[in-house]
């Protein structure tokens, strides 16, 4: 399988950033803090969609990206022409040399693809020399932000489908999104993300090829239009591609589509061969799919698939089955990889800590007018707890203080000091950032997409009912570790008074 962004981009992407990141490398360069030890953390403030959840995904190629990580000579003779305001260069050749020489020596946490994740929960924990922190916080959040945003969005429509029920129904999600995706890797990033999420395939086929998704596509309007009739039309697709025959129903007069889809599955099957199914893709679906069901089943055609597209998301999905559809595979399209309702995540990168220069870690915050937009100092990590088979809670604590596994665990909520959880030591619990990178080095290995869906699927079952609603979902409790909060306060408190 090819999972390296250099199988698909040019070999560097060292230019993959916006250019204040290497404006603030170059000042850390030329006041000799280059090489001070630094944590950042990669975080959303808001769950997507009016949601309860979120689902993390895009690490593998964060991973692909920071394990290639280099700056070649194109790309420093490209840096070399950019000026400042006074038309001098903007950065001094010994900087460049510096970059085409740098070593990146980073040690780097996150949570694995896959994972329901919240608001404020670092995603990424990047720790390491301060010039080298500075560079990917654009390429982190491009590359995080977008698939998470889809395979968020995928996971809740393929909920809508029941593909994530305790009872699991035949439904299956398939991604229908490129020719509406927002360019190449737009495409090929929902792709990668929505089947992540629980789609069972794409229509994309250089997807399939990078990623090993299974893909799926049958013919459209233009193929029946091309025919004096629809029979005629069915019959040469079926002559043509008799192991593929998904026919595309809606052309003319729905339901006299269906029915002379039957007639061409007959011949089809005394060739040997079997009509997958027919496809709706305009009209009512909830009452197509059920007459369609109807004269499939008295054609002989019960195992045949009813497919429907047609603008669906997770809320029209809902809508059809509790109307009583028939349908049982949905083809998601430009809602699911334009994240239609959303188009950005949101996700930021924020300072944690620093090294002073007796080596002692000072930690860092930064304020706002906004409650929200307040980080949280330290060096962060997420502690899930668990009863019952379900995910109680998530507290976010700092490992440079001294609350450890064996004691309580008392958690505030950063926006409400009233509002306080408490666990006891012998709770089960996990902690969710993962080594990824130390040293530079990968020592992370990324499971395959389908082990990932098995995650998230995993993920949900545990998730709190309340939290997965569509309207009005539950909060799903996540705070800050009593002592991280006590300190959070302290700084605020210290930082106004300074002003």
């Amino acid at each position: 399988m090819m999972n390296r962004l250099a199988d698909v981009y040019r070999p560097s992407l060292s230019l993959l950033t916006d250019l204040y990141q290497l404006t603030m490398a170059y000042g850390y360069w030329k006041n000799d803090l280059a090489d001070r030890t630094a944590v950042f953390h990669l975080f959303f403030r808001s769950n997507p969609f009016d949601g309860g959840y979120t689902i993390a995904c895009g690490l593998q190629t964060a991973i692909d990206y920071l394990a290639n990580l280099q700056f070649n000579d194109d790309d420093l003779r490209y840096l070399e022409t950019l000026t400042g305001a006074d038309s001098q260069p903007l950065f001094e050749n010994a900087f460049l040399d510096y970059l085409g020489n740098l070593s990146f020596e980073w040690d780097i946490d996150a949570i694995p693809e896959g994972t329901t994740v919240y608001p404020h929960e670092p995603l990424v924990r990047v720790c390491g020399p301060m010039l080298q922190c500075q560079l990917v916080e654009t390429p982190l959040l491009n590359l995080i932000n977008f698939q998470t945003l889809v395979a968020t969005k995928s996971a809740r429509v393929c909920s809508a489908a029941g593909v994530f029920s305790q009872t699991p129904t035949k439904d299956r999600v398939i991604e229908f999104g490129l020719r509406r995706a927002q360019g190449i890797d737009g495409g090929l990033s929902a792709s990668r993300a929505s089947y992540v999420g629980g789609c069972a395939g794409t229509s994309n086929v250089l997807a399939g090829n990078v990623f090993e998704i299974p893909i799926v596509g049958t013919h459209a309007h233009s193929w029946v239009m091309t025919f004096d009739s629809e029979q005629e039309a069915f019959q040469r697709y079926a002559d043509a591609m008799p192991n593929n025959c998904v026919f595309l129903v809606d052309t003319y007069d729905t339901l006299e589509g269906v029915r002379r889809a039957v007639e061409v599955g007959k011949r089809l099957r005394e060739s040997g061969h079997e009509m997958l199914g027919i496809r709706l893709d305009s009209g009512d679906l909830a009452w197509l799919s059920i007459e369609a069901r109807k004269i499939l089943d008295a054609g002989g055609f019960p195992d045949a698939s009813i497919v429907a597209s047609n603008d669906l998301d997770e809320r029209l999905i809902t809508s059809l089955k509790l109307q009583g559809a028939r349908i049982d595979t949905w083809g998601v399209g430009t809602k699911l990889a334009t994240a239609y309702d959303q188009p950005a995540l949101g996700g930021v990168y924020k300072l944690g800590a620093i090294r002073d220069d007796d080596g002692q870690w000072q930690h860092r915050i930064k304020l706002s007018e906004q409650t929200v937009k307040v980080s949280n100092p330290g060096i962060l990590q997420v502690r899930r707890f668990e009863s019952d088979g379900e995910h109680r809670g998530d507290m976010i604590y700092d490992e440079l203080l001294d609350w450890r596994t064996g004691d309580d665990a008392t958690m505030i909520d950063p926006a409400d000091a009233y509002r306080q959880k408490s666990f006891p030591a012998d709770t089960t619990s996990r902690d969710l950032l993962t080594p990824v990178l130390r040293g530079g080095e990968v020592v992370y290995a990324s499971p395959p997409l389908d082990e990932m869906q098995d995650v998230v699927h995993s993920e949900l079952q545990a998730t709190p009912s309340a939290v997965k609603r569509f309207e009005n979902p539950h909060e799903y409790p996540v705070g800050l570790e009593q002592g991280l909060h006590e300190l959070k306060a302290q700084m605020i408190r210290d930082a106004r008074a300074r002003k």
